[in-house]
C-alpha cells in the first residue's frame, strides 16, 4: 500500500496522562498570556514565551499536577525564558539607518502617556529579576514567599528585589519630574 500517512500531533505521548492538561491552559493560559506580557512588554513575545513554558510543561504534566507544582513551573519557565532572551538582547549591536528618514512632526498634545503608560515605560528599565519581582508582587499580588517560590529563590532575596526595584522607580521618577 503506498499510502503515506501522516503521523497525529500527540504520537509517543501518553494521552492519559494529560487528559487535564487542556481545561487547565483554558483556565489559566489567559492569565500566564498576561504575566508574561507583563514581563516582556510586547505581546508577540509574550506569546512565544507562554508557548516555549507549556511545550515544556506539557511531557512532564503527570508529574507537575501530581506534585501541584504546575502554575509555579510554568511562570518559572517563563520567567527564566525572559531573562535569557534578555541577556542576549543586551549582546546584540544596534546598528543604525544609514539614511534615517527626515520626519518634521508637530508633536500631537494627544499622544501624551498617561499614569499607567510612564509607570510601565518606568518598570520596563529595571532588571529582569527585578521587573518579574515587582510584577508578581503588584500585578499578581503574590506574597514574598511565593515570589520566592516563582523566582526559585530565598524569601529574603524576592523582597530584596521588590524593594530595591521600588527604590530605583522612585529615582527615576524624581529624576524625570525636575
Amino acid at each position: 500500500m503506498d499510502v503515506l500517512q501522516e503521523p497525529s500531533p500527540d504520537a509517543g505521548l501518553d494521552p492519559g496522562s494529560s487528559t487535564d492538561f487542556e481545561p487547565w491552559l483554558l483556565a489559566r493560559g489567559p492569565a500566564l498570556q498576561r504575566f508574561a506580557h507583563l514581563l516582556t512588554g510586547n505581546p508577540t513575545d509574550a506569546a512565544d514565551l507562554v508557548q516555549e513554558a507549556l511545550s515544556r510543561a506539557y511531557p512532564r504534566w503527570a508529574s507537575l499536577r501530581g506534585s501541584d507544582t504546575v502554575e509555579a513551573y510554568v511562570r518559572r519557565s517563563i520567567v527564566n525564558a525572559s531573562i535569557s532572551r534578555w541577556r542576549k538582547d543586551r549582546r546584540l549591536v544596534v546598528v543604525d539607518d544609514p539614511e534615517p528618514l527626515v520626519r518634521e512632526h508637530a508633536p500631537d498634545p494627544a499622544a501624551a502617556h498617561s499614569d499607567a503608560d510612564r509607570a510601565w515605560e518606568l518598570v520596563q528599565t529595571l532588571p529582569p529579576q527585578q521587573r518579574a519581582a515587582v510584577v508578581l508582587r503588584f500585578y499578581e499580588d503574590l506574597a514574598f514567599a511565593q515570589i520566592a517560590v516563582v523566582l526559585d529563590c530565598p524569601e529574603s532575596t524576592a523582597r530584596s528585589h521588590v524593594h530595591r526595584a521600588i527604590a530605583a522607580l522612585r529615582t527615576r521618577l524624581e529624576s524625570t519630574d525636575d
